[in-house]
């Protein structure tokens, strides 16, 4: 008889953790959430119900996270940023709440393929490429890191656009990431924000006297947030990442609407739900900017609304702001939270303008992420006064007072003062969103130890002057958990086997391979990981494209956004003169070679979208030239997270090849190297930090300094001179110009050769002869297999300081002077 004393537990079908369990909770899902007997379900309705059994388990954790922030009086952090590039979401979640391998068992006991599941989820693609995906990096940390950090940006409707090839050149399709559902997302129309555009403004006086403005006769647009949980690896953590969705304040005009006029009652409708649609409009039109700076207020507004709410639940007044609230701008766009934080506090609470702008500053810190001019923002005067009445009028005061800062300390310079004014005169009057981060911050950071410099010595070197305390550097980092034990698997299991299991969690601990890299043994298996990754994505070349890649060959990958600053093109120019030598002398292919390339350019970025033109004619070229077998060249479409998470492992070298003093920081170049290839790259950005990291011997460094592009510029730069001096040079453009791969419009090509030739503002033909020189280096360092594993190994071992927990725990330290938050599990009750 069984014992009355013994208590039997059984777990919920929710929150239960017991393979068991799970396989219950799973099918339950297959019947009560997506309405199909498990026999008929799709692999879409598969991994909808695997997605929603997690989200089960990760909402009790994230119930209990928010009450302990609450009960704690934690200090948060909001990171603002437009874009979010998260990827799939599922093998993450699954990683992160520690249930990947009893799901997968569980999962094989119902006959149900995991890996197949995970082809199923859509990639989120709310970003364009290393801002976004830096973005979602650092969510993932602050949960991981215990820190009370929160997500705002667009819930876009459309993402980042699909990239298709047509004959080879860009066509854009629209990217329609929610046609089937977000499993992960859950809406919360209660904390509806009203955000104003428009309309005028009216002063008025009290009966103090005191001066008072009112923001009236605006349009009203609501933001509706979407809330999507972000769990920390080996944590109870679970964060939020709020998306705002744009409606229109009223469905549409009911009485314009019954006297026959349907299009006019729905469009101030669609006017309004416009500002979500889609990421980064075009902005070559006036529509277009417009369109832009009403996204990034609109986020901006709803997220500081919702800071602001939270804040006032829990404290009567404003005094400990900026001991409870951090907001980190990501980049310009959302640089209108300075002055909207400060127009919140002076019309919506009454505070005098000494304490709301000190409470701003005190609150606000901007991260920059551009040395190029033309990236940082400015806005026309005239469309502030259109859709920001208040705004501009606060831009102002904040410049007149801050000019008069400027003016006591440099008097009679008012070259200076014009310099630095966050209004830009000329023909057209514009505002300067970086200017007014910088003075509307306490702290600015750039994100690698070279940018850094370069925005004190050059970009903001007047605000630096005068205000050196505000200026740090947080090097970016990668997540470990994505990028290293999601997307591979093999090195992964190689590294725990080594190492044991808390190295996702404290990457440093990666420093103990080094003492395996002269092993025979592991040098080895490590390769074989990498045989192993190659062969995966020959694989899937083939089913996807039909294309034979040999997998023995030496896989040089580049893969980002196409911008003539990352050099792309040079890559290009180094695979024709390659080709011709081989042609010559088929001893050059020794060692052969697949050039991969993968990434979008920006819809009106005609140059750009030529060099993808130029890499797939090369490729169609080289591909059918049967006298150079050792030879591929593969133009990737539609580059995304999942791609990346393909290419990464199977990579043997990374191309980090930006002109020197242009990359911010790059995070690419940390992706590769902790999946085990090697970096041929220039001193830019972070390549400076991971070369000193993994020591230059394990890293091909080509090209000029950061200054000596500077002093070459100064001089007087003339490209020509190259195309002259280097004959190999020469043979590659003029083979470009003849046609050779545009017959039937030789001069398609051209407008690239006339840029070179008389341009070249990214130094392309200046640095040709050291990049191919260099790219001879590593062809030897490859016939030597046990040198480059060894080179590949301790590349791997030395990247521990690329972790994004690193870069957040000192933002957390330094910049936000936040501190982790414990999580337990009965606060859910």
């Amino acid at each position: 008889m069984p014992d009355k004393n013994v208590e039997i537990v059984v777990e919920d079908d929710r929150t239960g953790m017991d393979p068991v369990v799970l396989q219950r909770a799973f099918l339950d899902h297959v019947r009560y959430s997506q309405g199909k007997h498990p026999a008929t379900a799709t692999g879409h309705d598969r991994f909808m119900a695997l997605a929603l059994m997690v989200r089960d388990r990760l909402i009790q954790r994230w119930m209990a996270t928010q009450e302990c922030y609450y009960r704690a009086d934690a200090k948060r952090v909001y990171y603002l940023s437009a874009e979010f590039l998260l990827g799939r979401a599922l093998k993450n979640n699954l990683l992160n709440t520690g249930i990947y391998e009893d799901c997968k068992r569980a999962l094989g006991d119902a006959r149900v393929d995991l890996d197949a599941l995970l082809e199923e989820e859509v990639d989120a693609g709310l970003g364009n490429g290393g801002l976004g995906r830096l973005a979602a990096c650092f969510l993932d940390s602050m949960a991981t890191l215990g820190l009370a950090g929160y997500g705002y940006g667009i819930r876009y409707e459309f993402g980042i656009f699909e990239q298709r090839l047509a004959d080879g050149f860009q066509v854009e399709r629209p990217d329609e990431w929610l046609r089937f559902g977000n499993p992960w997302e859950l809406v919360r129309p209660e904390y509806t924000v009203t955000v104003q555009l428009g309309g005028r403004c009216e002063e008025t006086q009290d009966a103090r006297g005191r001066f008072h403005v009112r923001w009236i006769d605006t349009q009203k647009v609501l933001g509706v947030p979407y809330d999507t949980p972000v769990a920390g690896y080996g944590t109870l953590n679970v964060n939020t990442l709020r998306l705002w969705r744009a409606r229109a304040s009223a469905e549409f005009d009911l009485d314009v609407f019954n006297k026959g006029d349907y299009v006019r009652a729905v469009e101030d409708k669609n006017a309004s739900e416009t500002i979500s649609k889609v990421l980064y409009p075009s902005d070559s039109s006036m529509a277009g900017r417009e369109l832009r700076l009403k996204q990034q207020y609109f986020f901006v507004a709803c997220a500081v609304a919702d800071i602001v709410r939270r804040y006032k639940k829990t404290h009567a007044t404003f005094e400990q702001f900026p001991d409870k609230v951090a907001i980190q701008l990501n980049d310009t766009h959302p640089a209108i939270a300075v002055v909207e934080l400060l127009r919140v506090l002076l019309d919506e609470h009454d505070l005098p303008w000494d304490q709301a702008w000190d409470l701003t500053v005190a609150t606000c810190g901007y991260t920059n992420h551009t040395l190029l001019s033309e990236a940082l923002e400015r806005w026309p005067v005239t469309l502030f006064e259109r859709l920001l009445p208040r705004h501009l009028q606060l831009i102002y005061e904040v410049n007149r007072r801050f000019l008069r800062q400027v003016m006591n300390r440099w008097p009679n310079d008012g070259v200076r003062a014009a310099r630095m004014s966050l209004i830009e005169e000329g023909a057209e009057k514009q505002v300067r969103m970086a200017h007014l981060a910088v003075v509307g911050a306490h702290k600015v950071n750039g994100v690698a130890a070279l940018h850094t410099e370069l925005l004190k010595r050059d970009v903001l070197h007047d605000f630096h002057e005068m205000m050196p305390e505000r200026f740090t550097n947080k090097t970016n980092g990668v997540t470990p958990r994505r990028w290293l034990l999601a997307c591979n698997p093999r090195l992964s299991s190689l590294i725990t086997e080594r190492l044991g299991e808390g190295w996702p969690k404290d990457l440093d601990r990666l420093e103990g391979l080094t003492a395996h890299a002269d092993d025979p043994d592991f040098r080895r298996r490590f390769t074989a990981v990498k045989r192993a990754n190659k062969a995966d994505l020959v694989a899937w070349i083939r089913a996807e494209y039909g294309v034979a890649v040999a997998p023995e060959s030496l896989f040089d990958v580049q893969i980002k956004r196409i911008h003539e600053y990352k050099r792309q093109l040079l890559n290009a120019l180094h695979v024709v003169g390659l080709y011709l030598r081989a042609k010559r002398d088929p001893s050059v292919l020794a060692v052969p070679r697949t050039f991969l390339f993968a990434g979008k350019a920006a819809p009106a970025y005609r140059m750009a979208k030529l060099i993808i033109k130029l890499i797939t004619a090369v490729a169609e070229v080289v591909n059918g030239d049967p006298t150079v077998p050792g030879l591929k060249v593969l133009f990737l479409p539609n580059y995304s997270v999942s791609l990346g998470e393909k290419l990464f492992p199977a990579a043997d070298l990374s191309e980090q090849i930006s002109t020197a003093g242009k990359e911010a920081s790059g995070t690419g170049n940390m992706k590769f190297s902790l999946n085990g290839a090697l970096t041929i790259g220039t001193l830019d950005g972070a390549n400076v930090e991971i070369r000193e990291a993994v020591g230059p011997e394990n890293f091909f460094l080509f090209g000029m300094t950061a200054d000596e592009v500077l002093q070459r510029k100064r001089e007087g730069y003339h490209p020509r001179d190259h195309y002259d001096r280097d004959e190999e040079l020469r043979e590659v453009l003029d083979l470009i110009a003849s046609g050779y791969f545009s017959v039937g419009t030789p001069g398609l090509f051209q407008p690239i050769l006339e840029n070179l030739l008389h341009h070249d503002p990214f130094m392309v033909l200046a640095d040709y002869r050291a990049y191919a020189d260099c790219q001879a280096q590593v062809s030897e360092a490859w016939k030597d297999e046990d040198r480059w594993a060894r080179m590949a190994v301790l590349n791997v071992a030395r990247m521990g300081r690329f972790s994004s927990d690193r870069t957040i725990r000192e933002y957390a330290e330094e910049i936000w002077r936040a501190s982790p938050v414990t999580v337990t599990l009965d606060a859910a009750d």
